[in-house]
C-alpha cells in the first residue's frame, strides 16, 4: 500500500518542498521529545505544509486507500488523522515531506488496528462454564470448516480437549470434510444425517462434552449469505440452544469491502465477539484487516495463512503495519 502512495506523492509534491529554505544550516533546530515524531518540530527552522498541498496530499491518500479496499469509514478515519498531524504542526528542518505523510498514516493506521485481542485457548481454559462452546458464522467459501478444524488441533495443542459439531447440514460435503479433519487430527466429530436440525446437532455436541468432560465444543455452521435471513434465523436459533460463550465470524481477506459488509449484517443479526481471518498470507492489499477491526470494533484473533493445519495464528497488527509499509528494494 505505501509503495503506491509514496508514487503518488512523488508525482504531485513541489520539487521546492523538500526543505525549508529560510538557513542553509539545521545547526539550531530543535530535538524531538521521547516517543515524539521526528518529522515534526515547533522549532525556529520548521515550515508549515502549504494547504492546498495537504489537499492533494489527503486526495491521494483516499485514492490509494479505496485501491486497497479499505472501507470508507476507515479512510474518512485515516484522512482526519493525517490532516490533524500534518495540517496542524510544522515539518522540522530537513525533514521529508514523504516520511512525514508516512509516519502520520503509520500512527492512524496502528490506532485502527489496537482493539486488544484476546488468547482463545487461555479464555477457553479460565472459563467457569464448562463445555467452552464457540460457534463459527460466516458465508460460502471463506474456509470456515477448514478453519474450525484448525482451531480445533491448536487448541488441542494447547492442553484442552475439544469436540466439533458438524452443523453444517447443508452440504454433506461439509460433513464429510470435517469427518476427514477429524480422523487426522484425533478430534470426535459429533453429526446427523444431510438435512438434520443444525441446532440438534450443536445441542448433542454440549451434551456429548459434558457427558465425556470435553473443555470445549466448536461449531461449524452452514456458509450463510448474509441477506439470506432463513440461515440468519437458523444461527440465531443455534446460539439459542447452546448459548455460546463465544460467536467468531470469519472472513476472507480477499473479499474486498465484501467481507466488512458480511461481517457488520452479522454483527448486527447475531451479535459477533472476535474475527478469525483466512488468506491473509494472499492478501497483499491489506484492507480487509483494516476494515473489519475499525468497522466492526472487535478484535482480530487469529489468521489463516495456508492450507495446513498448523497454517493459523493470532493476528500481529506490528507485522501487519510493517506489510503495509515495507520499502521494496524497487522503490
Amino acid at each position: 500500500m505505501w509503495q503506491a502512495i509514496k508514487a503518488r506523492l512523488r508525482r504531485s509534491e513541489p520539487a521546492e518542498a523538500a526543505a525549508p529554505k529560510a538557513a542553509t544550516t539545521p545547526a539550531r533546530a530543535s530535538a524531538p521529545a521521547p516517543g515524539e515524531n521526528p518529522a515534526f518540530s515547533e522549532g525556529l527552522l520548521s515550515r508549515s505544509i502549504d494547504p492546498a498541498q495537504l489537499r492533494e496530499i489527503l486526495d491521494d491518500l483516499e485514492i490509494v486507500l479505496l485501491q486497497s479496499d479499505v472501507a470508507l469509514p476507515v479512510i474518512e478515519k485515516i484522512r482526519k488523522d493525517v490532516r490533524k498531524q500534518l495540517g496542524d504542526r510544522k515539518l522540522r528542518w530537513g525533514a521529508d515531506l514523504e516520511e512525514a505523510v508516512r509516519q502520520s498514516l503509520e500512527s492512524s493506521v496502528r490506532s485502527v488496528l489496537a482493539t486488544p485481542a484476546f488468547d482463545l485457548a487461555e479464555r477457553a481454559r479460565s472459563s467457569a462454564t464448562k463445555p467452552f462452546v464457540v460457534v463459527f458464522v460466516g458465508v460460502n467459501g471463506t474456509g470456515k470448516t477448514t478453519t474450525v478444524a484448525k482451531i480445533a488441533g491448536r487448541l488441542r495443542s494447547a492442553g484442552l480437549s475439544v469436540v466439533i459439531a458438524a452443523g453444517d447440514t447443508f452440504r454433506a460435503g461439509a460433513i464429510e470434510q470435517l469427518l476427514v479433519h477429524g480422523e487426522r487430527l484425533g478430534i470426535r466429530v459429533i453429526r446427523q444425517q444431510e438435512g438434520s436440525d443444525p441446532a440438534a446437532v450443536a445441542f448433542d455436541a454440549v451434551q456429548h462434552a459434558r457427558a465425556k468432560g470435553v473443555e470445549v465444543v466448536l461449531v461449524d455452521t452452514a456458509g450463510r449469505q448474509h441477506t439470506n435471513e432463513n440461515l440468519i434465523e437458523e444461527a440465531k436459533k443455534i446460539r439459542r440452544v447452546v448459548q455460546p460463550q463465544l460467536t467468531l465470524f470469519v472472513g476472507d481477506a480477499l473479499s474486498g469491502n465484501d467481507v466488512v459488509e458480511q461481517a457488520k449484517l452479522f454483527q448486527s443479526a447475531l451479535g459477533i465477539d472476535g474475527i478469525v481471518l483466512t488468506k491473509l498470507d494472499a492478501d497483499a492489499k491489506g484492507g480487509a484487516a483494516l476494515s473489519l477491526a475499525f468497522v466492526t470494533g472487535k478484535p482480530i484473533l487469529l489468521t489463516g495463512t495456508g492450507q495446513g493445519y498448523d497454517d493459523i495464528g493470532p493476528f500481529d497488527p506490528d507485522a501487519m503495519v510493517e506489510r503495509l509499509f515495507r520499502e521494496e528494494a524497487s522503490a
